[in-house]
């Protein structure tokens, strides 16, 4: 007897994907050095290409974006009793087991992350009154602030961009103040592709950027950190003591070079459909939707009534894979392998499912 399984849609992350043929060709067609050393051609080649996309002198492959984020503010942070202002909701507090603390000795200044489309600020932003208000006067009995970190686009907050208004605003807060501007970009090519600003004007306000090449392009390792050269300089070393030296690393910066090349442009297909199965799920009895937090590929849906963990699995069951980050919130995420049919495929599933949960009939 012959078995036929259905081809499995995997939206729990943008980083589920396989690398694609073109990657896989120019790994093999790759060359090598030691990016130790610094003489690994095609890890040199993405630095550079990295850093002219993004306006920034210099670039620096890491391992990833959470390894990315903490050699930055390790590097911003490279004396004790510093601090670093950052929203609560952001990745580097939430999702990076407190590195910045438990290895970097650094003090986070938590300010609230709006969630409010009302508000002034925007989703996934710090007021700029509390960033100026959390700045500490030269005290011996406060640490000193160093720098903020933003996250654009921001997972927490359901992919919601940051505005470049909003961005400059910051950047000419840390100027007037001498304070560096981080940014968290794991999906910075997601915020620009969603205000139709290229990422160089974006970042313009930043003395660093993370840049994931994971998320959404399809590479499947790699981060690259942007800066100046004097603090590029800096966090290669901070790169060298956290263990992430690579040797004949080009194999992997080839897949970068790859995703920078030929999967940015084709990012608003993956938003587009993340659209299409938000306004779905928004149309489903006991599903609720914050259709204003739909920005770029990210789609956070609340189920009321609970059961986001035996969605889970009634989906899985059927070769749909979300994830569910408390039995209330789930996620699904749109990326080059989710197609037109996939993202069809999916609402079936969840307009069936849905009044499932809980045991009803």
């Amino acid at each position: 007897r012959v078995s036929f399984m259905a081809p499995v849609i995997d939206m729990r992350s943008d980083t589920v994907t396989k690398p694609t043929a073109a990657m896989k060709e120019a790994m093999m067609s790759a060359e090598l050095g030691d990016d130790v050393f610094g003489d690994d051609p095609t890890v040199i080649q993405l630095e550079k290409m990295c850093a002219s996309m993004f306006g920034k002198p210099a670039g620096l492959f890491v391992p990833s974006g959470t390894m990315g984020n903490l050699i930055a503010v390790m590097t911003h942070c490279n004396e004790r009793a510093s601090e670093i202002i950052i929203g609560n909701k952001n990745h580097l507090v939430i999702y990076e087991q407190g590195g910045m603390s438990t290895i970097g000795n650094i003090h986070p200044r938590q300010l609230r992350t709006e969630t409010d489309a009302g508000s002034d600020t925007p989703i996934g932003g710090m007021s700029l009154a509390e960033i100026e208000e959390a700045i500490r006067p030269l005290d011996d009995h406060f640490p000193i602030t160093r720098v903020v970190s933003l996250e654009n686009s921001h997972n927490l907050c359901g992919g919601a961009v940051l505005p470049l208004e909003y961005i400059d605003a910051v950047g000419a807060l840390c100027q007037k103040h001498k304070v560096k501007l981080h940014m968290d970009g794991a999906r910075i090519f997601n915020a620009a592709t969603s205000q139709s600003v290229a990422v160089d004007r974006l970042c313009q306000a930043c003395d660093s950027i993370s840049v994931c090449l994971s998320k959404g392009l399809a590479a499947p390792v790699g981060s690259v950190l942007l800066g100046d050269v004097a603090f590029i300089r800096l966090a290669r070393r901070t790169r060298k003591v956290l263990g992430g030296g690579m040797r004949q690393v080009g194999v992997l910066a080839a897949c970068g070079i790859e995703a920078l090349t030929n999967m940015t442009a084709r990012l608003h297909h993956d938003h587009a459909r993340a659209a299409t199965l938000a306004k779905h799920l928004s149309g489903i009895p006991g599903v609720v939707v914050d259709m204003q937090s739909i920005h770029t590929n990210i789609v956070y849906f609340r189920l009321p009534g609970g059961g986001g963990k035996e969605l889970v699995e009634k989906l899985g069951a059927r070769g749909i894979r979300i994830t569910a980050k408390d039995d209330w919130t789930c996620r699904a995420v749109t990326h080059y392998q989710i197609d037109d049919d996939a993202v069809t495929l999916a609402m079936q599933a969840l307009t069936e499912v849905i009044p499932t949960l809980g045991g009803a009939l």
